[in-house]
């Protein structure tokens, strides 16, 4: 069943307007005609069944028809990517919602190289990412934020899983410890943290620092791993 990120309101007899990008995939690549039917959801409202009531020049209109599935909410698991390269960062941010990260945090530290983002094209391959893998809502994707300046106005209820290149406790037993609740994932730049970093990490109170393995990955390997070991530790993978 095609599925699609609509964000307007959804509720019995609702009429919704797809993007133009959205009509033409509908249309022109899935050879949807009035009457077909698909799934829409808003990350509110649960996954609705619509059927395509109009096909336009320039678009499609949708009549919601019923809801299919109920909202839920995801785990509460933040991940803090720095901007690395722009392959690996798609990638990252790809696999980032398929494992159901809440949320995506692009930070620049010490050793981050500039980089031209599209943060367009990141939102873009989340919600397709949404799509696909059957989630009910799109993870946000944040402009850059210096680590500094996160770390001054971080929340101390939610725990940091700083995934440290030099070394820590195992990522899942370390995780379990510390138990469920809210979470955020910090990887690193290309070359790491420098030691002032890493130093000032491990002081926070909140900071749970960790190894992901004997090998030094990648920052998007690192990324896809480290949110696999907190969802099969505290995150909804027993639903």
């Amino acid at each position: 069943m095609i599925r699609l990120h609509i964000p307007q309101p959804l509720a019995p007899g609702a009429a919704l307007a797809p993007t133009l990008d959205q009509s033409r995939y509908l249309t022109q690549v899935m050879r949807l005609k009035a009457g077909d039917e698909l799934h829409v959801f808003n990350g509110r409202d649960g996954e609705w069944r619509c059927a395509v009531a109009e096909v336009l020049k320039k678009g499609v209109v949708l009549r919601a028809e019923e809801q299919v599935r109920a909202q839920v909410t995801p785990p509460d698991v933040q991940l803090l990517i720095a901007t690395v390269k722009k392959a690996a960062l798609e990638f990252a941010v790809e696999k980032a919602t398929e494992l159901g990260a809440a949320r995506i945090r692009l930070v620049t530290t010490a050793r981050t190289q500039p980089q031209h983002l599209r943060l367009d094209r990141l939102d873009a391959i989340a919600e397709e990412s949404a799509e696909q893998t059957g989630r009910m809502d799109v993870p946000a994707v944040d402009r850059p934020e210096k680590l500094d300046a996160l770390l001054i106005g971080w929340d101390p209820a939610r725990r940091l899983m700083f995934c440290d290149e030099t070394g820590g406790a195992p990522a899942i037993g370390a995780v379990q410890a510390a138990g469920g609740g809210s979470w955020a994932i910090l990887i690193g730049p290309e070359g790491g943290f420098t030691p002032e970093e890493r130093d000032r990490l491990l002081a926070l109170p909140f900071t749970t620092g960790v190894s992901l393995g004997p090998r030094v990955l990648r920052a998007d390997t690192a990324a896809t791993t480290a949110l696999t070991l907190w969802q099969a530790a505290v995150g909804d993978w027993d639903r």
